[in-house]
């Protein structure tokens, strides 16, 4: 993302769009160059962003919007495509947890966009390697040189540097274990889906708690369920007791972190990613993952909310 955005000359005066329900990654690489970030409130049923709310962020000072695709879900990119049309915004796409997902009502991948996505590789992700990595995607062959430049220390030719840039180059034994993954991807995507599927079928109807919309070609990274009221950390606990681990994803929201104290928000700014940070619950998803495992997760949970 940090590339992405040098790519694109943001830096110092100028404000990207994002969201406030996020890894904190999305924010910090916008400040690493030094830019400001400006946080848009989330939708309650995805947890992206919010297009509604996009217009009203847009000021002089924005050159990007960095709609995050979370859990595996993309976001509303047609519409948040066009208003960055409209008002002449970059749309650089947060693909980490979506690698394979489909913009909604689409049959392209999130990441076709014309300027930017940025794919992780973290061994969580559902194209994963054994230790970190990424991958950046762009549709102008110019902005893909110059990210090639970047990443290599500012260098278009050998010993001949036209920019400060990094040493950001994916080792070849990260890109050898996902060529012999790649080929593979969609089946586990597919094995994913139907978990998702077998959850919300077990879960149907239990009080208090509120199963994740299934979406047009998500890809389900997390199958993240909302606990209603402030019951979420009991029922975590209730369920380590039972040998199931959970994780919350994500417990602080971005303008809570001490880290954007200079962005001079409080409790109350972002309503919608506030809630979600004391209610989401993050239960087991991987491919292997059996019919068994499921039962055993969803009578434990529905016990739990009953009790």
């Amino acid at each position: 993302m940090v590339l992405a955005l040098r790519a694109l000359g943001v830096g110092p005066g100028d404000e990207v769009i994002t969201v406030p329900f996020t890894f904190f990654a999305t924010v910090e690489a916008i400040y690493l160059v030094g830019a400001r970030p400006v946080l848009v409130d989330v939708e309650p049923d995805t947890f992206n962003l919010n297009p509604e709310r996009l217009v009203a962020a847009i000021t002089p000072r924005t050159k990007a919007v960095m709609p995050v695709h979370l859990f595996g879900r993309a976001a509303a990119m047609a519409t948040i495509g066009a208003i960055a049309d409209k008002y002449g915004l970059f749309v650089i796409e947060d693909c980490a947890q979506a690698t394979g997902a489909l913009y909604p009502h689409s049959l392209q991948k999130v990441g076709s966009g014309p300027h930017f996505g940025c794919f992780s590789f973290y061994p969580t992700k559902n194209l994963g390697a054994c230790g970190d990595g990424g991958l950046i995607t762009t549709a102008d062959p110019d902005l893909a040189q110059r990210v090639r430049e970047l990443r290599e220390h500012g260098s278009p030719r050998r010993y001949h540097h036209t920019a400060v840039g990094y040493n950001s180059r994916l080792d070849a034994l990260q890109a050898a274990i996902l060529r012999i993954k790649l080929p593979h991807l969609d089946t586990w995507i597919g094995q994913r889906q139907a978990i998702a599927r077998r959850y919300t079928a077990l879960l149907a109807e239990v009080p208090g708690l509120i199963l994740p919309a299934e979406g047009f070609g998500h890809t389900w990274n997390q199958y993240v369920v909302r606990i209603v009221g402030d019951r979420r950390d009991g029922v975590q606990a209730a369920l380590q007791e039972q040998g199931i681990r959970t994780i919350v994803y994500y417990p602080v929201p971005i303008h809570f972190q001490a880290a954007c104290a200079d962005l001079g928000l409080g409790p109350g700014c972002f309503p919608i990613a506030e809630a979600l940070t004391r209610e989401v619950l993050a239960l087991p998803m991987f491919p292997e993952l059996t019919d068994g495992d499921l039962q055993t997760v969803a009578t434990a949970l529905r016990q739990i909310m009953q009790s």
